[in-house]
């Protein structure tokens, strides 16, 4: 007796899925937002799957020149803004199906409607992608980088030549050279060679920026400008630099560290230069005499250039002590203070 119901209970509820699968939204390839929306590009533009690029564009160009809001003539008033929805649905199938890879991703879904994320990443995916190949604006960046950083870098050495040519210590100095390589020798011109006094003038000033320029190696920021020193060609040079830097180390690893040889003066040097944190321009502007007393003194020993420093500190220390300057603004600081509202009596 308890057959037919629970038959029956089986029936309803096969009955009750079947109504719940029918009533869900059939998959389909035309998704709201992408491409011709719920509409199919072809069929916009009046052309098959198969259609070539001309076919494609000439069916544009006829659909185009009906649907233009500036040759459209509306026959009722709402017309016009459904024309302009049509001509903009034109223009998106035109767009979609003109291109290659567009169009070959739009065939793709319209293939395979069921791999809904598939489609949007690759739709927004060329939607989104810069137009410009990205390796070209980068190395445009670069380029103009460097031009900027090698002009800045002139102009400031141009600077630091044209004060050099005011300083007297430099200028006499330049003059001396001058006059013994024999280009200050004025020989008397006649005729139309004869120049003036102001071009005479103009001739020495270049004769002595020239040997400025030649004999003060100038160091730091303002130092000579240099192509090899630019951000592209570092970039460029920069794997060299780091097979250069790898063989030294490597060097210098198995002679000091494995065979244990001793140091030779540009080794010593070297890591004196390490010790006190100084770049290669910094130490190389230092003298010979001073660089010569770091090596009498042993300072590539860690110990000996420790004992070294806390002397340089207490030198210094027991300078400022003494130093009028520093007396006044301790004493500026105890009485007055960078803090302390005074008023001047005007």
């Amino acid at each position: 007796m308890d057959v037919f119901p629970e038959r029956s209970r089986g029936l309803w509820r096969l009955t009750v899925l079947l109504l719940s699968v029918s009533s869900l939204p059939a998959t389909t390839a035309l998704l709201e937002g992408l491409y011709c929306g719920t509409e199919v590009c072809y069929d916009v533009l009046g052309v098959s799957r198969e259609a070539s690029k001309a076919e494609i564009a000439r069916a544009y160009r006829q659909l185009a020149r009906r649907y233009h809001p500036d040759r459209y003539r509306p026959e009722e008033p709402g017309d016009e803004e459904t024309a302009h929805k049509k001509f903009l649905l034109i223009a998106t199938a035109y767009e979609t199906l003109k291109d290659e890879d567009t169009r070959r991703d739009y065939d793709y879904m319209l293939d395979h409607p069921e791999e809904y994320y598939q489609h949007y990443y690759a739709y927004y995916r060329r939607r989104l992608a810069p137009k410009v190949d990205v390796r070209i604006v980068i190395l445009v960046t670069i380029c103009a980088i460097s031009a900027v950083q090698y002009v800045s870098w002139c102009s400031s050495y141009n600077k630091a030549i044209n004060y050099l040519v005011t300083v007297p210590k430099y200028r006499i100095q330049a003059t001396e050279i001058a006059k013994q390589q024999g280009l200050l020798n004025r020989t008397k011109e006649k005729g139309k060679n004869r120049r003036s006094k102001e071009e005479i003038r103009e001739q020495e000033e270049e004769v002595i920026r020239d040997i400025i320029k030649n004999k003060i190696d100038i160091k730091g920021s303002y130092q000579k400008p240099s192509l090899s020193d630019i951000l592209l060609c570092q970039m460029v040079l920069f794997p060299y630099y780091l097979a250069s830097y790898v063989a030294w180390y490597v060097c210098w690893v198995y002679r000091f560290i494995v065979c244990r040889e001793e140091y030779g003066e540009e080794e010593k040097l070297y890591l004196i230069r390490r010790y006190m944190k100084l770049s290669q321009p910094q130490f190389d502007s230092l003298e010979e005499n001073t660089k010569q007393t770091f090596l009498e003194k042993q300072l590539w020993v860690k110990d000996n250039y420790e004992v070294y420093r806390k002397e340089r500190e207490e030198e210094m220390k027991a300078k400022l002590a003494t130093d009028p300057k520093m007396k006044r603004y301790r004493r500026w600081m105890k009485n007055e203070g960078p803090g302390r509202l005074t008023f001047a009596d005007d």
